[in-house]
């Protein structure tokens, strides 16, 4: 199944308490209950104005369907097509 990062833009993100940010995480998990078993959250990056998710999902319109239920921006939704980290190098 497709892997996926989204950008959303969220100004102070890297503000936000950790009561905030559970909320979101708990917003988030309870749509992704209502959406079925297809789209899976792996984890978020949090940086001063913006969150980075990652997600394995069958398509981009589930993961748009998701930010529309949950409140949350979905400014750029990008599909990961290939991953390298240091042992790519060889």
């Amino acid at each position: 199944m497709p892997k996926f990062v989204i950008e959303r833009d969220l100004p102070g993100a890297g503000n936000l308490t950790k009561e905030q940010l559970h909320g979101i995480a708990t917003k988030s998990c309870a749509v992704i209950k209502g959406l079925g078993p297809t789209i899976n959250w792996v984890h978020s990056y949090v940086t001063p104005d913006k969150i980075y998710c990652v997600y394995i999902a069958p398509n981009e319109e589930i993961l748009r369907e998701h930010a529309r239920q949950g409140g949350f921006p979905a400014n750029r939704i990008s599909e990961v097509k290939h991953m390298i980290d240091p042992t790519t190098a060889g």
